[in-house]
């Protein structure tokens, strides 16, 4: 992952935390620092997947 620096340094920082937040890392990272339960992580996975279908959804009916 790349961030232009640009002299300010302040930017960069915002920038790279942006984008970790968009591709999820950061929400990985904390998941993955205590055992999930397998029924949990069913559970998660359903939630996580309608959240997307939703969101799908409503992205579609935009246009």
């Amino acid at each position: 992952m790349e961030v232009d620096v640009r002299g300010d340094l302040e930017y960069a920082i915002r920038q790279l935390k942006k984008k970790l937040q968009i591709d999820g890392i950061k929400r990985e990272l904390k998941r993955r620092e205590y055992y999930e339960k397998p029924s949990v992580k069913k559970r998660r996975k359903a939630a996580e997947a309608l959240r997307k279908l939703r969101k799908f959804n409503r992205l579609r009916n935009r246009v």
